[in-house]
């Protein structure tokens, strides 16, 4: 079994939280389905909200539904796999530290779940799923979209990265010429998607001066 076909069938967690830049996440979850890498998604309760102020969409709740949902919202991409998770259902499989993961990546990630994890609280099934893989030593990025941050912020960020999560702030570069918002976008996820050893992005990465 190669390294390659292994790490395509174990799951990358995709947490998505009620920070605003659904964007960020859209992004991610169609460039690993393009690469055909399975995705185990849970939105928190409060992507609903975000979902109906930002695009006026309502997201469905039920799992079915969601998973060609999010299909439709990255283009109507057919690869991959991805299974949706309820975010009350604290019995998922992403609840277990035995099931086994490529890590989790939470995009965007608000300072809501920040706080909650950095306090080692689950109320939903996106912190315990971040929780465990703390717990576990599995890699956990988060992806924070939020400015100016407070002191508080900073030192929950702190807390967590202390703890062995990757802080990836939603910061784009300049310097591969983008010329579209998801240019702009896609560095982000692509530099977050680094920090798990993932390289499913077309980038321009940066080769010194020239």
């Amino acid at each position: 079994m190669t390294e390659d076909f292994t790490q395509k069938t174990k799951p990358l967690i995709i947490g998505v939280s009620g920070a605003s830049g659904l964007i960020y996440a859209v992004r991610a979850i169609k460039f690993l389905l393009c690469a055909d890498y399975a995705v185990e998604l849970v939105a928190s309760k409060s992507v609903y909200m975000v979902w109906q102020a930002e695009e006026n969409i309502r997201m469905p709740a039920e799992p079915t539904q969601q998973e060609d949902f999010w299909r439709q919202m990255a283009g109507g991409v057919t690869g991959g796999k991805l299974r949706c998770h309820p975010w009350q259902d604290v019995g998922a499989n992403i609840a277990s530290g035995s099931f086994r993961t490529l890590g989790m990546l939470v995009i965007p990630c608000s300072m809501s779940t920040v706080g909650k994890l950095a306090a080692g609280v689950s109320s939903d099934l996106l912190e315990r799923a971040a929780d465990v893989q703390l717990k576990e030593g599995r890699k956990l990025v988060l992806v924070p979209r939020e400015t100016p941050f407070s002191l508080i912020h900073l030192r929950n960020l702190t807390t967590l990265a202390e703890a062995g999560a990757r802080i990836v702030p939603a910061i784009p570069a300049w310097y591969h010429h983008p010329k579209t918002i998801e240019d702009l976008v896609d560095f982000v996820v692509a530099r977050a998607l680094d920090q798990l050893d993932i390289d499913c992005i077309p980038l321009e990465r940066w080769q010194g001066y020239k």
